[in-house]
């Protein structure tokens, strides 16, 4: 008791715990807890100078654990599953989740203190790094091990299904699809297709480095082939792929298909399925058993925490569905046209171009042609047969726009301004039998005059030609050249009675 009396009496006259191990020999850890007990008992060092040692032993000495009631510990504690769930909402540091604490509790820990306790709230003292997903940041993608299966009801062939996994990284919502393969096409219709399951669009999409996405795998900056990129920009997101042998930058997705297993596949087995449709809208209503089951130790469920975080911080939709785009290179030819490989069909790109060498971007509706970066050309894709080339006028060189116009209305059209006599024998022109670009010629040069000699020898010149019954370019550049068409026809003189004379005998004088 000699001891503990001394320790209070150094502790009273302002000594600290270093100095008074040092004057007594005594464990700093064995002095602070006396000291706690000194505290706790709220006495002065007047009474505890008076108690005996048997009083004194009964207060120092017993062995029950120092229990101290720590207010700001007490005031933390309920507060940190809403300090933890803020951390998962875009743009929310810890900084500030530290500013809030303070609004609720003014003298509460300092700033070091606060983020120990918090971060071993939220464990992230692991040796594997505890990764905190914002709400609305990444859609992690992924395609299963395992295979789903179709039996043709004709055959009983049996085909493998691939399996597509899309999860939000916040709220766990997890989206599940059945296709023929893991091509591009097949692999953008999933993710777009998992899109408007959530109805929105979040900050990235991290798919693992298949081929489908990713061209060159890279660690620091991966490569992703077009049509990926084409899709993310679409839908004004990004895709950020994981890095190559590194599972658990996508654990998530890779959480999620090995409970595909148990919650969706086990089910789909234990029947049969004959078309995709089927297969798939069942895959759903296994789904959102999934989605609405409470998470394990946890009194909510994924799609209670996606429409309570996650819902509201994903972007909008693009209103269009995307459509995937098919690249080709060609060269323009002399004709001013490029070619369509799978299609084996001809479009046009302005007439400068001739020689160069572009690239064809294609989806199952559009065409586009670019030289380098520059669109030089769109046209509608034509399906069907029979059109070879499809041409806009506007890329022709002006000498051959005129040519390319060359239909029977059109001719038509020109004559019946210049007269009717004009129209009449364009018809018969175009009526010939023979090729029809030739006839388009004749009618192109007699059409022609007009703009010479004026539309009145014009017209007559296309009298005396259906008076001769001869109709082409010829006859109306010789009529023409030999003004011929000044000459009145027989109809047109007129008939007058002859003139009486002397020396005119009448029929009388031959009888």
């Amino acid at each position: 008791m000699f001891t503990i009396r001394q320790i209070l009496r150094l502790y009273a006259s302002g000594k600290g715990t270093k100095t008074i191990s040092q004057s007594t020999g005594i464990a700093r850890n064995t002095i602070k807890k006396y000291l706690y007990r000194y505290v706790l008992s709220e006495k002065t060092i007047e009474q505890i100078e008076a108690m005996s040692d048997a009083q004194m032993s009964r207060l120092f000495l017993i062995k029950e654990p120092i229990v101290v009631f720590n207010r700001r510990q007490a005031d933390l504690e309920p507060l940190l599953p809403l300090l933890a769930s803020m951390l998962k909402k875009r743009g929310v540091t810890k900084g500030k989740v530290y500013e809030f604490y303070l609004t609720r509790c003014t003298d509460g820990y300092k700033s070091s203190s606060f983020l120990d306790k918090l971060n071993k709230y939220m464990q992230q003292g692991k040796p594997s790094l505890k990764m905190v997903h914002k709400a609305g940041d990444k859609m992690f993608v992924d395609f299963t091990g395992q295979k789903l299966h179709l039996v043709d009801a004709q055959t009983g062939e049996i085909s493998e299904l691939e399996v597509f996994v899309a999860i939000l990284g916040c709220s766990q919502l997890t989206f599940v699809m059945a296709v023929h393969s893991q091509c591009k096409e097949d692999f953008i219709l999933c993710c777009e297709r998992a899109l408007h399951f959530y109805g929105g669009v979040p900050q990235a999409i991290v798919p693992d480095n298949l081929k489908s996405a990713v061209t060159k795998a890279s660690k620091y900056e991966a490569q992703l082939n077009e049509t990926f990129a084409a899709f993310a920009e679409h839908y004004h997101t990004f895709g950020y792929p994981t890095r190559t042998y590194k599972p658990k930058d996508k654990a998530l997705v890779e959480g999620a298909v090995k409970i595909s297993y148990t919650t969706i596949f086990s089910k789909i087995d234990q029947k049969v399925y004959h078309t995709l449709d089927d297969l798939n809208k069942d895959i759903l209503v296994h789904l959102a058993i999934h989605n609405n089951a409470k998470l394990t130790g946890e009194n909510y469920s994924r799609m209670q925490q996606f429409m309570e975080i996650e819902k509201q911080t994903l972007q909008p939709l693009n209103p269009y569905l995307f459509e995937s785009m098919t690249s080709q290179l060609s060269s323009v030819n002399k004709y001013g046209h490029v070619l369509l490989s799978v299609d084996k069909r001809y479009y046009s790109v302005p007439y400068k171009l001739i020689g160069k060498r572009l690239k064809i971007k294609y989806s199952t509706t559009k065409l586009s042609v670019y030289d380098e970066n520059e669109v030089v050309a769109v046209h509608d894709r034509y399906i069907g047969k029979g059109l070879k080339y499809i041409t806009i006028q506007d890329h022709l060189a002006t000498q051959h726009k005129y040519a390319a116009d060359w239909n029977p209305q059109k001719f038509m059209s020109t004559a019946s301004a210049i007269g009717e006599s004009v129209a009449a024998y364009i018809a018969k022109i175009l009526a010939r039998e023979i090729y029809p670009e030739q006839s388009y010629k004749s009618c192109s040069g007699v059409l022609s005059f007009a703009k010479r000699v004026g539309n009145t020898r014009l017209v007559n010149a296309c009298k005396r030609a259906d008076s001769y019954g001869i109709y082409n370019y010829g006859i109306i550049d010789q009529i023409l050249r030999t003004k011929a068409d000044t000459i009145p026809m027989e109809d047109e003189i007129l008939n007058t009675d002859m003139p009486s004379h002397e020396n005119v005998r009448g029929a009388e004088y031959y009888e």
